[in-house]
This record gives structure tokens, sequence and C-alpha cells, in this order.
């Protein structure tokens, strides 16, 4: 016989999403059960942001080893030792999985279940024939899988995807990258910086969901780096050849053949609803994802989806553990907070790197707003002309107030220099804000002084201003 709970609060999934929503309700000390099929932590620790992480930090090591003459240090012979990278990257994911542990969410009060859950009826979850849950609420963060491309001929051999690449215990010698999108790029310049020959295809433009001027700055810094970067191409039909593989792409009606020792997809990933019994549930769904609200509710009131597998959401782990909190308050306490759209930020962690909190210039115009555009290059800074790292910008958007509409920066540290600007946004704060905070000098963060200086210096210049100024050396 199948036993029966009954939680306030039942998760379904265990990635970074599924985590904190569980995490955060039994902290209100309401009974809570999470349910995961496959490894706690899910893609953000396993098979996403940190193996890709420790990654870039192994590749980083190299170039900088490489360009180190630039400097005065003579670094001759750099050699890579890939098993030591490999290992590393799966020491790294080890040291952090107790972070998200049976044990240590059984300390915070959660029941973790390993199995696979499906919807009974509107408010019963079973998984198998041992557990059926009857909740009160349900929190669905099941996550999203790697989409393969429907390409001739790609089966009849092996290939990559942003979730297996990871288990590669050599450095690949020719990698085609199917994907240029944020992984496939890091991925990209990654590898090539390890040693391989990279080419990466895009069947749209590179880097789309971008500001078009900090991803073309993004683009050239991999084509010095001798990455073959094609863009606008129709995948026509693979080949896997004893240990090689050729791919056929059509580019303005040309075709030609890129050939390499691997293949990675990296082209999207799909929302993980299968075997989920949405349909009995009643929750409406489609290929984009679970539909939801502002509130993230779905069509079913017991139930919230949040991250990768909410439709319409920005597809990342800062977007799921922000997406926890504001369904755990609605859920436990029938609040009314909506999802910001501005409030999510999103890092493409290349080098340089590109992170963008609010909206871009396309979005602007695409609202119809009345903005300005205020730019701040990074070679007028300090720490950049000091380092040696000059390539990029800092490009806000703001309305003809002041007020932060959005900011996308291009450039060293840009993930971290992102982050008062996110604070800014969310609290509608206005540029004239980075003029009265003082910075440490020199830093990367001075280039947002830059541009609030611009966005006031033509009013130095108005009549009225002078005016006032002649007045007050009048009186003394």
């Amino acid at each position: 016989m199948a036993e029966t709970l009954t939680p306030d609060i039942c998760v379904i999934g265990g990635g970074v999403g599924g985590l904190s929503a569980a995490t955060a309700a039994a902290a209100f000390g309401v009974p809570t059960v999470l349910i995961e099929r496959d490894v706690l932590g899910g893609q953000h620790l396993n098979t996403g942001c940190v193996p890709t992480t420790a990654l870039l930090a192994a590749a980083k090591r190299a170039a900088a080893a490489r360009d180190s003459h630039a400097f005065g240090v003579k670094a001759s012979g750099v050699e890579v030792d890939f098993a030591v990278i490999h290992r590393r990257i799966h020491d790294a994911i080890a040291r952090l999985s107790p972070n998200g542990s049976v044990e240590r969410l059984a300390g915070f009060g959660v029941r973790v279940i390993k199995g696979e859950a499906m919807f009974k009826d509107r408010r019963t979850v079973t998984v198998g024939d041992d557990v059926e849950i009857r909740a009160r609420r349900f929190v669905l963060a099941t996550g999203s899988r790697p989409v393969v491309p429907s390409i001739p001929g790609l089966d009849t051999g092996p290939y990559l995807t942003t979730d297996t690449v990871f288990a590669l215990e050599q450095l690949p010698a020719r990698l085609i990258i199917i994907g240029a999108g944020p992984a496939g790029v890091e991925l990209a310049q990654g590898f090539r910086r390890l040693g391989s020959d990279v080419t990466l295809l895009g069947t749209g433009e590179a880097l789309a969901d971008s500001d078009p001027e900090a991803a073309s700055i993004v683009l050239a810094q991999l084509e010095r780096e001798g990455i073959v970067v094609k863009t606008g191409v129709a995948l026509v039909h693979v080949s896997h050849i004893s240990h090689s593989v050729a791919l056929t792409i059509e580019i303005d009606g040309r075709q030609e053949m890129v050939e390499g020792s691997h293949l990675l997809i990296a082209a999207d990933r799909k929302p993980a609803t299968e075997g989920l019994g949405l349909d009995a549930a009643r929750i409406k769904h489609d290929v984009s994802g679970i539909r939801v609200n502002g509130k993230l509710r779905t069509s079913n009131g017991r139930v919230y989806a949040i991250g990768d597998v909410a439709a319409g959401q920005p597809r990342c782990a800062s977007a799921a553990t922000y997406h926890a909190g504001l369904a755990v308050r609605n859920a436990l306490f029938r609040l009314s907070p909506r999802v910001a759209d501005s409030a999510v930020p999103s890092v493409v962690f290349t080098e340089p790197e590109l992170a963008r909190a609010g909206l871009t210039e396309t979005q602007a115009r695409q609202r119809k707003l009345k903005y300005r555009i205020l730019r701040s290059p990074y070679h007028d800074n300090d720490r950049a002309q000091a380092e040696g790292r000059t390539h990029g910008q800092i490009k806000v958007i703001v309305d003809k107030k002041g007020t932060i509409l959005g900011v996308t920066i291009v450039g060293a540290q840009a993930g971290e220099t992102i982050a008062a600007w996110c604070l800014a946004i969310a609290q509608g704060m206005n540029i004239r804000a980075m003029l009265d905070v003082v910075l440490p000098s020199p830093t990367f963060a001075e280039i947002g002084k830059r541009v609030a200086i611009d966005f006031f210096a033509p009013n130095l210049t108005r009549p009225w201003v002078r005016r006032i100024i002649t007045w007050l050396r009048i009186l003394g």
C-alpha cells in the first residue's frame, strides 16, 4: 500500500530553483517534500554553471600564461594537462554537492524522495507505486533538457551535448559547436584556450538576445583567438567517419563541409515537462513550457512553476532562485509579489564578460519608450589601462529624467560590476545615484560614474546654470 503524505509544500525538481524553494518553505516551519528523479543540484551544479566556470578558470590561466610576455613575464612552453582539468571540474562539483545533499535538506526539515513525480489529479502527485502526495501547494522546478536539432545523419554516430560535454576525459583536437548562444560561445573560448581547434556555428545571429554592440565585441575577441565563427548557417548533413565527424552546412546558398574530431550540440534547451501528468492536473502547457501568470501560478491554482520550465521566463540560475522566493511567498502567505523582468540579470562568462540588467536598447525601442543612451569605453578606465584589458564598454539606458532602465556592460569583470546596477534598476533609481556614491579607485566599477557625469554634463553649459554661477560669484 502506498504511503500518503500531506505536506504544505511539495517541490518537484531538485535543481537550484527547487532547492531554493524547498529550503525557503522549510525555513518557515511548514512540512515540505522535495522530489527529484536524478541528481540533486540539477543542471546548475552538475552540467551547467559550476563545471563551465571551472573549465573557463583553467582556460583563463592558460591564456594569461601565453600572453604574459606583454607584461615583461616570459612563460615558455605552456602545457595543458586536460586530465587534471577534468579532475578539478569534478572536484568542484563534489565540494559543492553537500550544500544540497539529502542530509543537509533533512536538517532544514525537508523530506527528499527519489523518483519520478506524476500528477494523478489536480492536487495529488504519485512517485511510482510507493508514495502518494496530497499537498496544499506544489512548485514545479523541473528545469530543462538540451534540444538536439534534427540533422540527417546525426544519430549515426556519437555527439556531445551541454549535459555530457564535461564527461570528456581527453581534450578534443577539433571541436565543432552547434549553437552560438551563451553556452556555445563560453565553451568555444574555453576549449580554444586549452588547445582545441574550434568552429562555432549558429543558425541565427551569435548571442542574439544580447545587445548587438556588446555581442560584436565578444565575437571579435573569439575570432582574434582563432575561433572560426559562422552564423546564419543551415545544417544539412552529418557524416561520422571512423573517429571524426563531417558536417555539411549551407551559407548564402553555398554548401561547405566542416570537419572535426568531436561535435557538441549547444543549440538550445527545452522545458522538462515530460512524464509529469500535467493534463491530469489541468495545467496548461505548450512547447515553450508551463504557462504562468505574473505570480508564477499555473492554470491550476494550487501549482506554481519556476525557472526554466516556466514559459516566457528567463532561463538562468539567478531567475530560478528569484522565482523560488516569489513562489513560496505567494504559496504560503497569499501575497501578491509579481515577477519583474528587469530584476533578472544575465552574464556571458567569456573574456571579455558580457553582463546585462534591465532593458536592452532594442527592448526599449520595441516598447516605444523615450530614452537616452549613455556610453563609456573601457579604454578610459584607469584599472583597464593598468591591466591591459581595454576591450569593452558600458551602455546605460535612461529615461528623460534619468531613471535607469537598463545596463549592458561588456568588459573585464562585467559580471561583478553589474551587481550595483541590478540594485539600481530594481529600486527604480536615478542615474544621479551613481554620482553620489563614492567608489574605490582604481576599479572597473568607476566606469559607471563616467556615464553619470555624461548625463548631467550638458546641464553645466545651459545659460540659466551659468547665470546662477555668475550671481553666486558676485555674492562672494
